[in-house]
């Protein structure tokens, strides 16, 4: 397959850090060009992370011809506007979770159903450890599952920090609630029919920063959580089944290039010496992510997650949203 040119759009953090070091091991996959408001700011990622084109502007990047694709990490507020202008453009989009504010506003998005790909970027599900745990529901590993939980959470209360402006989609439940509802989608492989939230905001920001949910599968199936940016760094994710569970030691932020590990539990013991360890060798899932979407632009796969995707997952956010201010549960 001939390499997918690629260009980026902005400097975030997340995109310097993680994603485009990890895109870049691909021999599938060329970074050809980043953009930024300030043409300094995307001359030095450029010339940090080895990218030939900087550009002053976004709209620079996306008139130039050579670029095939694009990847959105702006602030959440920008996921939609900019996703739709590169894709006009002729572009196809990976964008940073989550893909917009509401369903209604991702619902935009399928006006380029059938003239580029779109997709979200939760690399979470192209990481072996997460389709080894699938594997093993479907294998009976853990009998007839019924519970998935997680607890996700991270300290940070700079006021100027994006994730804790309201007006432009800070807070818990936009920037990393939408895990472990993914991670419900994902492993029921079924979507939910209502939901409930308890939400605590911030006073000086507005945001919410300590939110949990119970989300009904139905048929008996749930998914709990709880997700806060004024707590300690943890995350976890429990998969319980009526045999056994798997626990997910580092669900989200696995070690980029290195292994993880989940442990099975059968439940013979209480104190832990069930438990059972298996290892996942190592791996780079922002390199997966980018090669299965760029696997899918050459038309070698079936786009796997696409617009619908991303608005059924709004759809639930936008239901706990609700359930914050109804007290109630919600339909999803």
């Amino acid at each position: 397959m001939s390499k997918v040119a690629w260009g980026v759009i902005s400097t975030a953090k997340i995109g310097l850090k993680k994603v485009l070091p990890g895109m870049q091991k691909s021999d599938r996959i060329e970074i050809r060009a980043i953009a930024s408001r300030s043409l300094k700011a995307a001359r030095t990622a450029a010339d940090e992370l080895g990218i030939p084109n900087a550009y002053g502007s976004y709209e620079e990047l996306l008139s130039d011809p050579t670029i095939e694709a694009v990847y959105n990490p702006l602030p959440n507020h920008l996921h939609v506007p900019l996703t739709l202008q590169a894709a006009a453009a002729g572009k196809h989009v990976l964008c940073e979770k989550p893909m917009a504010l509401n369903a209604a506003d991702a619902e935009r998005l399928r006006a380029m159903n059938g003239k580029v790909l779109i997709m979200e970027a939760f690399m979470v599900r192209f990481h072996p450890q997460w389709s080894r745990v699938r594997e093993l529901i479907h294998r009976g590993q853990i009998g007839t599952l019924r519970a998935v939980q997680m607890f996700f959470s991270y300290f940070n209360d700079d006021p100027v920090n994006i994730r804790n402006v309201a007006a432009i989609g800070g807070g818990a439940l936009y920037d990393i609630g939408c895990y472990p509802i993914v991670a419900g989608r994902f492993f029921f492989e079924a979507e939910p029919v209502r939901a409930i939230a308890l939400v605590d905001r911030d006073p000086a920001f507005g945001t919410d920063r300590l939110t949990s949910a119970l989300i009904d599968f139905g048929g008996g199936r749930n998914l709990d959580f709880t997700v806060s940016t004024q707590c300690v760094p943890f995350q976890r994710l429990q998969i319980c089944g009526s045999k056994g569970r798997i626990e997910l030691q580092i669900p989200v932020n696995a070690p980029q290039g290195g292994k993880t590990m989940l442990f099975l539990d059968d439940g013979a013991a209480l104190d832990g010496s069930s438990v059972r360890t298996e290892i996942v060798p190592p791996c780079d899932q922002y390199m997966l992510q980018g090669e299965a979407f760029s696997r899918a632009i050459r038309g070698e796969i079936e786009l796997a997650y696409g617009v619908e995707d991303a608005v059924r997952n709004m759809r639930i956010i936008d239901a706990l949203f609700r359930s914050e201010k109804s007290g109630r549960w919600e339909d999803v």
